[in-house]
């Protein structure tokens, strides 16, 4: 079964940038979609960010200005660009994948906004 790893998250100032990334062991194309989810302590996880294989975005509408969703098909490698970030941007951020096979999710990793 294709794993995701995500990557790139950490400790960033308020207003800073950061970048995730979400490895696939297998070719993304192979998915319906690819997603970034977000869960804050004590909320429910919530969608960020979504691609489609024909390379279509979609998002919450309260991200859509500050952060960007993309692909590198060759690297098999989703990312999530997030701009001026906020404290209440901190979750651990998980990459989602939809198949023929079912669901598949990352591990997470942790973004926390904090001077």
């Amino acid at each position: 079964q294709v794993q995701l790893v995500e990557s790139g998250g950490g400790l960033v100032q308020p207003g800073g940038s950061l970048r995730l990334a979400c490895a696939a062991s297998g070719s993304i194309l192979t998915f319906y979609s690819l997603g970034w989810y977000r869960q804050a302590p004590g909320k429910q996880r919530e969608l960020v960010a979504r691609i489609t294989t024909g390379g279509t975005t979609a998002y919450v509408d309260s991200e859509k200005d500050r952060f960007t969703i993309s692909r590198d098909i060759a690297k098999n490698t989703v990312y999530l660009q997030m701009n001026n970030l906020k404290p209440e941007d901190t979750a651990v951020y998980y990459c989602n994948a939809n198949s023929i096979s079912g669901v598949i999710w990352g591990q997470g990793t942790q973004v926390t906004v904090s001077s």
